[in-house]
């Protein structure tokens, strides 16, 4: 840690150091009112430039405008944005007005479904993260953006790629990426098809397609990080994140970007994982509400690889190969030509925002999105040991044979829409009445490839199939403030979802194994599934005084499939202090209902055990012949209790605090379990069941445990620190777990009759540290802004706190730690003229990438550890002989390759 603070004041002083560079300046500041006073986080930026501050507790701000500026931009979610030109006395006072054009009318911003109110105001803890904050991380995509601005969101890319490369897991909170519920402008957005069955973090969930969406189309994030099942139904136990997107059009914008990664890894220093984009924003305004609002975006990305050095005895050991002969491939191949990191991935995205208003209080409004991802990525290099032949079908004539890699190659297409009517009464009531589609399908080929069951008639090329996601919802929402100090809501939302699994073509799984590297889907496994839910909820908000409010939510959902659930949520917060300080509480009863992929899917997948290479395993359905004898009962909701408390602080205009404290239960928490085969002496009730019926081994879907998470949420700003002729704003956000476990230990998994007798578990220490410490234990942001006219400065520090794994092939005695590190990205925008701008970015300055060690759980460990034979064979087991060297095979600590370089070039017109 030392040595990462040393680090970071270098940084500081080299950022402090670039304030020489000067340009002529005004000081321009302001008040931004609504006709209730003044409005505290109000956007106000300077027309066709980044510069740009937000409004204090008093509604005040100031900013250090160029001298040419003439126009402020000043914005606010939920009034009608306005264009103000600058006096020559630099001080501007702004009324904005409230608009139902605004998406804050979804009122995600308080997590209410009742009148708006502001972020102070909130009785629960938002994150509200603009376009611009997104923007300058430097990150292609906005789920890695994300990474590196919201403490509690994590995302990694698996070592072992398959499907999962095609969409990274996420999730807020350590509670798993199916337990955040995701809109867009407020709307629903459609799960992915793909369900992580690797063993990697997410394992056994879903969750959308966040990446999906680009950058350049965003106008804000606003992250709720507290459960509202109650408001918003499955899926949202760990929070909420609504994407919100441009709509008053501005001006255009077409970006240049590019990016590549310096890899200085054990086989040498050079660059790869190049990445070239560019993006289109334009529209178009209709009268004085009326809008559209349009982002293409095209991406390709090379590949950037990361494998390590082999290790001979280990691979000698694992395919039953003569340690000369694989020392004589391992010489000319030293990482056997195995390809892992980052897989090539070309993507196109469409979006368009629009509102057309039909009379003075209604409003037709529209979205829609569309994406198409083209990956490739590569399966585990087959060494001449490992396979010995390819039956001719893959070495050119007269070549020798030295193995081969198949591909793993992946299309994905994602689209949601969603048309609805917004209309404000003469009487006051607000009605919202829309319909939102949704789908995304993923299809895979894999080439260079055979199926060594059909020997010489094998293809060289498959496509074992995919899955594909949709659902189409209706809502009907209507509210209003029926006095003073009540406000009243209530809503309908109809939902149905369709889930396919495609069957591959034949070639592909007839005969075992089927193709190399992945099987494929047989038609037995095929089928397309459906089910539809209906709910309702009713929320009420009191003003019980002026500082005092409480708010209660209460949800009934009725599902097709497994019946009826109800939940509530009540909450409250308490200002004092003139406004300066607020504290806040709320309890809920959530639940997440199972989805459709959990409770059909059935596949056999292709898994490395160490030791044993590539085996096929099945994973069968709950509603199986399978699981029937096995006794695995059907799937039920997950059922939570959220308890949130904190405060928030706002003593002077330019220094804001709040810190929260959650606790969250899952009770029924459905995982995906490991795999379940005959025990060694062979002789139990389940052996019987597994020998009679041609099992092996199978894994399945089943509410096996209950989980206890408790944490900390912390968000600190400062800004305008007078330094030199500009201001600084600082900025430190983190977050804390004190608690990720299982309730009751592994004792307390609930496992059917017959594996329970035999002594077996669906639930080892394996799946408990992928699903509870396989994530930071604590995370932490330190940011640096500075703004020199034209040139804006940012310094961000990311602390990743320490993970823990506990891989498959490692000794029982031992686990894994992955240490904590600091990764500093430093990054310029610079105005180069009045419509062209130019943002620099080093990612990961110092090159800072995943480090881990072994760490003994007891004397037995301690031992091994002291043993170099032993640690040699334990990280060979887990690193497959060193080809996954950074990381481990079943997981990483973050995402990084190394350090990356990019630039942007917008164009504004």
């Amino acid at each position: 840690m030392k040595k990462n603070v040393h680090r970071l004041l270098v940084m500081a002083a080299l950022l402090l150091t670039m304030t020489t560079v000067y340009a002529q300046t005004r000081l321009v500041t302001g008040t931004v009112t609504d006709k209730n006073g003044p409005l505290i986080g109000a956007s106000v930026l300077v027309k066709g430039t980044e510069v740009g501050n937000q409004t204090d507790a008093d509604g005040k701000f100031s900013i250090n405008a160029p001298a040419s500026a003439s126009t402020l931009v000043i914005s606010y979610a939920g009034y009608g944005t306005q264009e103000v030109e600058i006096p020559a006395s630099n001080v501007v006072t702004v009324e904005l007005v409230t608009s139902v054009n605004e998406l804050a009318e979804v009122v995600i911003s308080v997590g209410s479904r009742t009148s708006q109110r502001t972020i102070t105001d909130s009785p629960i803890p938002i994150d509200v993260i603009s376009a611009r904050d997104l923007r300058s991380t430097g990150q292609m995509t906005f789920d890695k953006a994300l990474q590196y601005r919201v403490p509690s969101f994590n995302t990694v890319n698996t070592p072992v790629n398959d499907a999962t490369s095609l969409l990274d897991p996420y999730e807020i909170r350590n509670m798993g990426p199916s337990r955040t519920l995701v809109l867009i402008n407020g709307k629903r957005k459609n799960l992915s098809s793909l369900v992580y069955i690797q063993t990697s973090p997410g394992r056994g969930e879903t969750g959308a397609d966040i990446s999906a969406i680009p950058l350049d189309a965003i106008k804000r994030i606003e992250v709720l990080r507290d459960g509202a099942s109650a408001q918003y139904g499955s899926d949202a136990i760990a929070g909420v994140m609504n994407i919100i997107l441009k709509d008053r059009f501005e001006y255009g914008t077409l970006t240049l970007n590019t990016g590549i990664t310096q890899n200085t890894g054990p086989l040498g220093k050079k660059f790869d994982g190049q990445s070239f984009g560019v993006t289109l924003n334009n529209g178009a305004n209709f009268g004085e509400k009326g809008y559209l609002n349009y982002t293409i975006s095209l991406m390709n990305s090379a590949l950037a690889n990361r494998p390590g050095v082999v290790d001979a005895q280990g691979d000698a050991s694992d395919f039953g190969a003569s340690l000369t002969t694989v020392q004589n491939f391992l010489q000319k191949f030293p990482d056997a030509g195995n390809i892992n990191g980052q897989p090539a991935t070309a993507a196109a995205k469409f979006v368009v925002n629009g509102g057309i208003p039909l009379s003075a209080n209604t409003e037709f409004y529209y979205n829609a999105a569309y994406t198409y991802k083209k990956v490739n990525s590569f399966a585990n290099y087959r060494t001449p040991y490992w396979r010995p032949t390819d039956n001719g079908l893959l070495t050119p004539a007269g070549q020798p044979y030295v193995g081969y890699v198949p591909t793993f190659e992946g299309d994905l297409n994602d689209y949601n829409g969603t048309v609805g009517f917004r209309s404000t009464s003469k009487s006051g009531w607000k009605n919202d009445v829309s319909f939102t589609t949704g789908a995304n399908s993923q299809l895979y080929t894999v080439s260079n490839s055979v199926n060594r069951g059909l020997g010489k008639n094998s293809p060289i090329l498959f496509k074992p199939g995919g899955y594909s996601f949709s659902h189409n919802v209706g809502n009907i929402d209507v509210s209003k403030a029926l006095t003073k100090k009540l406000n009243f809501a209530v809503g309908a939302e109809f939902r149905s979802e369709v889930f396919k699994i495609v069957a591959g073509d034949t070639a592909s799984y007839k005969t075992a194994p089927g193709a190399d590297s992945f099987p494929g889907i047989g038609a037995n496994n095929a089928g397309t599934f459906t089910r539809y839910n209906f709910g309702g909820y009713v929320d009420l908000g009191l003003d019980v005084t002026k500082n005092f409010l409480i708010n209660g939510t209460l949800r009934t959902e009725k599902y097709s499939d497994f019946g009826k659930k109800t939940v509530w949520k009540l909450s409250s917060r308490y200002k004092f202090l003139n406004d300066k300080a607020t504290i806040r509480a709320s309890v809920s009863k959530g639940f997440r209902a199972p989805t459709l992929h959990q409770i059909n899917l059935q596949i056999a997948q292709a898994s490395f055990v160490p030791g044993q290479g590539i085996q096929t395993k099945g994973i069968v359905n709950n509603r199986s012949a399978q699981a029937k004898l096995l006794g695995v009962p059907q799937l039920k909701p997950e059922e939570s209790t959220n308890f949130t408390i904190g405060m928030g602080l706002n003593p002077s205009k330019n220094f804001s605090f709040s810190l929260d404290y959650y606790n969250i239960r899952v009770k029924n928490r459905i995982i995906l379990g490991s795999e379940i085969s005959g025990t060694a002496a062979g002789n139990t009730p389940l052996d019987k069941i597994l020998k009679d019926n041609g099992i092996v081994a199978v894994s399945f879907f089943t509410n096996g445990i209950t989980t206890s998470t408790q944490g900390i949420d912390l968000v600190a700003n400062y800004r305008n620190i007078s330094l030199g002729k500009s201001k600084l704003n600082v900025n430190l956000a983190g977050n804390y777990q004190f608690q990720n476990a299982l309730v009751g230990g592994l004792a307390g998994v609930t496992n059917p009759i017959l594996i329970q007798q035999s002594g077996g578990s669906v639930f080892d220490a394996t799946q408990e540290a992928l699903l509870l410490s396989s994530r930071p234990k604590f995370k932490a942001i330190f940011g640096l802004d500075y703004v020199l006219s034209k040139i804006n400065l940012n310094l961000n520090n990311t602390l990743f706190g320490p993970t823990t794994f506990r891989q498959n092939g490692l000794d029982n005695n031992l686990k894994t730690v992955f240490q904590s590190r600091l990764v500093t990205d430093l990054g310029a925008s610079i105005t180069l003229t009045k419509s062209l701008n130019l943002g620099l970015n080093i990612q990961n300055l110092f090159n800072v990438l995943p480090k881990w060690n072994l760490k003994a759980l007891n004397s037995s460990g301690e031992t091994i550890l002291s043993n170099p034979a032993l640690v040699k064979a334990n990280v060979n087991a887990i690193t497959f002989n060193g080809r996954y060297s950074n990381v481990t095979y079943d997981g990483s600590h973050f995402s990084q390759l190394g350090r990356l370089f990019s630039a942007q070039l917008t164009l504004k017109f």
